[in-house]
């Protein structure tokens, strides 16, 4: 064994009577420990809110959606459309056609989007999930219906379950010509809410309708804003995604969620790595103390290191012996904090006793997604910051070794 780590490890588990030095380098690796497990409890708690966030917005999110690159509509009756439509790796090919409209119920109005959709949009099965009341019904008894956002709801005070009282939607006409009556330049129809879903603000604003009806408020008998599409289980979606861009053309742009949502995935990244450095900072001020109880111990070893030194000791051996010190102050604290880090969110995923404290939630404990990356980042970051502490006590602790050796 070596002959600092070997010196090193009896000036930490010193068999000893208990000095103040060693309650300073306990205190020292308490810190480490709880900066270490602080931080992967922390991100452990972060990964497992970002996904249930995405898997909110993952209900209204297909997991490809094809666009017009220029203009806001296209046709998609085109073969390549039709023949990716046929693809057995397709579980739903949903045509959409979405655009703002004023809203009306009763008295009261409302500017938000109408999305009309195929009827293939309703085999996500996520979609019972979202709704707070009523039923995701897009016909009923012959009729179109429609599922309005809780934002839509609340702007309204829509009453589902009142059959004698329509929305009403308004379109501007196309090619519509000057008129006395405001009324004309506007196309109306009426339709009946079914149910009422809530996702996330930026979905709650929309209404979901058939898209015939859609067609017929907006004048639009083949054209489509989008195409959504969602696949099998199992389906290589990377690799999906780069035909239909070969396939497609220069005409489309073809978007997968983290392109759909590209706001949230960045604010998701930042408030991650925001959380990680602020806690790093922790960590370091954790492991910085070691300095302070090293240097202490340097002081009371000083016999020690002169009588090494007339043995023939070099600097690089007494440097060796506290930079291994601390090393293992620093590592020890970090391996237990991890693994008591661990042993948390296990018990956090399995007994959920950290609650969220509302009955609201989609969720009724903290979420935790355990990531061994996050393990690996955490070590490596106590890792380095202890190489740089340890590294200074080192140094510090052969500065007055000529002084020590002569007063002695």
């Amino acid at each position: 064994m070596n002959t600092s780590i070997y010196i090193a490890k009896r000036y930490l588990f010193s068999r000893k009577k208990m000095h103040a030095i060693n309650i300073i380098s306990g205190i020292s690796m308490l810190g480490v420990f709880v900066g270490s497990a602080a931080l992967i409890i922390i991100l452990s708690a972060f990964n497992g809110l970002e996904k249930v966030i995405l898997s909110l917005y993952s209900n209204f999110t297909p997991e490809i959606r094809i666009e017009p690159r220029e203009g806001k509509t296209f046709d998609p009756n085109t073969g390549y459309f039709k023949t990716l439509h046929k693809d057995v790796r397709v579980l739903s090919f949903t045509e959409v056609l979405q655009e703002k409209a004023l809203m009306r119920y009763g008295d009261k109005q409302f500017i938000g989007t109408i999305q009309g959709v195929t009827d293939e949009f309703l085999r996500n099965p996520q979609l019972d999930s979202t709704i707070q009341d009523g039923s995701f019904t897009l016909h009923s008894g012959g009729e179109d219906r429609a599922v309005i956002g809780a934002i839509v709801q609340n702007s309204l005070g829509v009453n589902i379950n009142d059959r004698f009282s329509d929305l009403q939607i308004y379109s501007p006409r196309r090619n519509a010509v000057s008129s006395l009556n405001p009324l004309n330049e506007f196309v109306v129809r009426s339709i009946s809410p079914a149910g009422i879903f809530s996702v996330q603000q930026d979905f709650d604003d929309i209404m979901v309708t058939p898209i015939s009806f859609t067609r017929d408020l907006l004048d639009e008998p083949t054209q489509v804003s989008a195409i959504n599409l969602n696949f099998k289980k199992g389906t290589d979606l990377k690799q999906a995604e780069k035909e239909i861009a070969q396939k497609a053309g220069n005409k489309y742009i073809i978007k997968n969620r983290i392109v759909q949502n590209a706001g949230l995935y960045k604010t998701l990244n930042y408030e991650r790595w925001s959380i990680y450095m602020i806690l790093t900072f922790v960590v370091i001020i954790a492991i910085f103390n070691i300095v302070g109880s090293l240097t202490m111990l340097v002081m009371d070893k000083q016999k020690d290191i002169a009588i090494l030194t007339s043995l023939g000791a070099g600097k690089k051996l007494v440097q060796g012996i506290f930079f291994y010190e601390g090393m293992m102050i620093s590592l020890f604290g970090c391996l237990a904090g991890l693994v008591a880090g661990w042993i948390f969110c296990m018990a956090q995923q399995h007994y959920g006793f950290i609650k969220m404290g509302s009955k609201l939630t989609v969720m009724d404990a903290y979420p935790i997604a355990i990531k061994f990356i996050d393990f690996i980042i955490v070590f490596l970051t106590v890792s380095t910051i202890a190489v740089i502490a340890s590294g200074i006590s080192a140094r510090l602790s052969v500065k007055r070794l000529d002084e020590i050796k002569h007063e002695l």
